[in-house]
């Protein structure tokens, strides 16, 4: 059987982000093709994070800057290691690289950090981004590094692959774009969908801790809000996220009809049951779980170019509108949940963007056979990558005298 480790970052909990289920779809992936999964960590225990044991999956509490590391690797000797962030294959590659030099390297992306840092950067200068602004930032030179190091680094939005491409100049065959993997909507599903008459309330969803999501809600507060409730008096906004701290639940205001709802026990069904999801994201990468949750529930949503970034093909219509002005999102909001004829117009339109854009069987097969394609012909897949070898060279010395002088450090 052939032997999958995945480091993570955290605790995988598809419940509370985006991130968590785009990986519990990576390992439902390999598991279906009868790969044994390892998922290690070195976060704390969640109450939240995925019950591993019922997936068949083994779990392992691994620590940064110890050698004991080395010793479970060494013994696991697994065919593939999966980076989840760039962050953890800086901490653990170079020591996989020593003790597995076999074992093909993979970084999943999850989205391009350096991107979002980098738009963030612009938003808090009150500037425009710039693709050039990239070339200053040191997380994107980590990222890239990280890219090149890797065997293969998995992307998740067609902007990004084209990005890495045609600005950083990085090779196709270290690239796969790989999208969130989802089962087609049927007729059967949209028969179960709550219709337009009998739902309520906007709605928006993201993790607290996901600083573009915590700006978005100051953004609806302050900003949007005031004006679609301007127009719909009676409306009601219902905010929901994981994790929401103090500076979160006191935006609560019932006058307003502004609710901060806190955790959502079932996303699908709070989302299913609200006519119009908001989601305007100023800053960000990757593709928007929020949204692709709200298309699957039949759910029409309103948001801007950085939030449906990665998510239309060039002939698609959004499940909704695209706007970043203020102004336009707001008289947005209140069309399309007072016109039920455009509402129903918009949710077919997220059907034919999960049906065309999303579908697991189109891209879980492409993905398994360039893992194969680089598993069989892994040192010839190294030879072509200079700049790779060449960064592994600097950072197998660089990096592990750095981490063997802290484990010195803390004893």
């Amino acid at each position: 059987m052939k032997n999958l480790l995945i480091i993570g970052f955290v605790w995988p909990e598809p419940n509370s982000s985006a991130a968590g289920s785009r990986m519990i779809q990576l390992i439902q992936l390999f598991l279906s093709h009868n790969w044994q999964v390892t998922f290690a960590s070195p976060a704390a225990d969640s109450e939240y994070m995925i019950n591993f044991g019922k997936l068949g999956v083994s779990k392992v509490t691994i620590e940064i800057n110890n050698s004991s590391f080395d010793d479970f690797v060494k013994h696991l000797q697994p065919n593939i290691v999966i980076f989840d962030r760039f962050i953890i294959e800086e901490q653990f590659g170079w020591r996989v690289a020593k003790h597995c030099p076999d074992a093909m390297r993979i970084l999943n992306t999850e989205d391009l950090h350096g991107l979002r840092k980098t738009r963030h950067e612009a938003l808090k200068k009150n500037k425009k981004f710039q693709i050039t602004d990239l070339l200053n930032n040191d997380t994107v030179k980590r990222e890239i590094a990280s890219i090149y190091r890797c065997d293969l680094s998995l992307i998740i939005s067609d902007y990004e692959i084209q990005l890495l491409k045609e600005t950083f100049n990085i090779n196709d065959s270290l690239l796969h774009y790989l999208p969130f993997l989802l089962e087609p909507i049927t007729q059967k599903t949209v028969k179960n969908w709550t219709t337009f008459s009998d739902r309520d309330h906007f709605m928006t969803i993201g993790n607290f801790l996901h600083e573009p999501n915590w700006n978005s809600v100051i953004y609806l507060k302050e900003t949007i809000w005031p004006l679609i409730k301007k127009e719909l008096p009676m409306a009601e906004l219902h905010i929901y996220g994981a994790y929401p701290s103090h500076k979160v639940t006191q935006l609560n205001n019932k006058k307003e009809g502004f609710h901060i709802k806190g955790r959502a026990e079932n996303s699908k069904e709070v989302i299913q049951n609200s006519r119009v999801c908001l989601a305007p994201l100023r800053f960000g990468a990757g593709i928007k779980g929020k949204l692709t949750e709200a298309m699957l529930c039949g759910t029409p949503s309103v948001t801007t170019t950085i939030g449906a970034e990665g998510m239309l093909g060039e002939d698609s219509d959004w499940n909704g509108f695209i706007t970043d002005s203020p102004e336009k999102f707001a008289i947005a909001a209140v069309k399309l949940y007072t016109n039920k004829n455009l509402w129903q117009q918009a949710q077919q339109n997220g059907i034919e963007i999960i049906n065309t854009r999303f579908q697991k069987s189109k891209f879980s097969n492409s993905f398994l056979k360039q893992v194969d394609i680089i598993l069989g012909n892994i040192n010839k897949h190294r030879a072509n990558n200079f700049i790779g070898n060449m960064l592994n060279f600097h950072t197998l010395r660089s990096t592990e005298y750095m981490s063997r002088w802290i484990e010195e450090k803390n004893k």
